[in-house]
């Protein structure tokens, strides 16, 4: 299994030449995740080829527009390709008011259920969990109430040693010596040793993205060691009082924060429209940290365990 993540927009508050505002597509253990929803994002899906119905959380940080306002129209769309499965929508509060709102005045009802789950921006808060996959927010410092979000894959199972593997054990057996139990006959004596037919589980892959906040050394301890961070890079140093008045971050400061929590990759993006020239904004993040990338469109970035 892998970690796949794609970069559908890039662009902080406005769509810039080549740069759409924040979106992300999130494969982990085959369960797909659309991270943000700004202007565009059906348009950016489809030119992507990435799949839309496959689609079952969308997490949205905040309720500035260039966060959310491309949902409606993917939600209207999920609506006329027939969807029939729930959506599970994770937001600060309000986001149920202005979907809801949309459709009374539109006269809409959609062929699938919206299940809307309002996020705690003050806390970490557990939001999803399944057999393989936790989510968790992480408290943002921004203008309007924002969260990240913390993906983790659970602990896998160890791996059969197939060179081991002898004749005559069953799928049962099986599976309780990748969960890491002997097998006993029925007086209670040791057949079957996992330690022997058994190798160790692959890693469990992590992503942590850190959308709009300013400077947030809060969050170090809850990201420390993540495969894969996403962190805010709006301006460069020397634009550091905008930075300041809008509770965002320089791209030195998203550096500083992939070091202090000592995380393996750093990707940086919600650039300014102001810098046509990004080189300088992933120069400067690389000052701090130096295994840095570009969130840019398109580009896809791939864990494997």
């Amino acid at each position: 299994m892998s970690l796949n993540l794609t970069i559908l927009g890039s662009s902080a508050a406005l769509p810039a030449i080549g740069r759409f505002t924040s979106c992300q597509y999130l494969e982990l253990q085959n369960r797909y995740f659309l991270i943000d929803c700004g202007e565009g994002a059906q348009m950016q899906l489809s030119r992507f080829q990435l799949s839309i119905p496959k689609i079952d959380h969308v997490f949205i940080s905040h309720l500035h527009g260039d966060h959310y306002l491309g949902l409606m129209p993917l939600l209207f769309s999920m609506h006329l390709n027939k969807r029939t499965a729930d959506l599970h929508l994770y937001a600060p509060a309000g986001l149920d008011e202005i979907i809801t709102l949309q459709l009374k005045y539109s006269k809409s009802v959609l062929n699938y259920k919206i299940v809307f789950h309002t996020v705690d921006t003050t806390r970490i808060q557990l939001l999803m969990e399944d057999s393989a996959v936790t989510v968790e927010s992480i408290p943002l410092k921004h203008k309007l109430d924002c969260s990240g979000f913390l993906f983790r894959e659970k602990q896998k199972p160890r791996r059969i040693n197939k060179e081991k593997l002898v004749g005559g054990i069953t799928s049962a057996q099986i599976l309780q010596l990748k969960a890491g139990e002997n097998i006993v006959d029925e007086n209670g004596n040791t057949i079957y040793r996992y330690e022997e037919l058994t190798i160790p589980a692959r890693p469990s892959l992590s992503y942590a993205y850190c959308s709009d906040t300013a400077l947030n050394e809060a969050m170090v301890s809850q990201i420390a060691g993540v495969d894969l961070l996403y962190h805010e890079a709006t301006f460069v140093t020397a634009d550091l009082n905008k930075a300041i008045e809008t509770k965002h971050s320089t791209a030195a400061q998203a550096g500083e924060i992939a070091a202090a929590a000592q995380v393996k990759k750093l990707l940086i993006g919600h650039f300014s429209a102001r810098y046509k020239d990004l080189n300088q904004l992933l120069l400067e993040a690389r000052s701090k940290f130096k295994n840095t990338d570009l969130a840019q469109e398109g580009e896809t970035f791939t864990l494997a365990d």
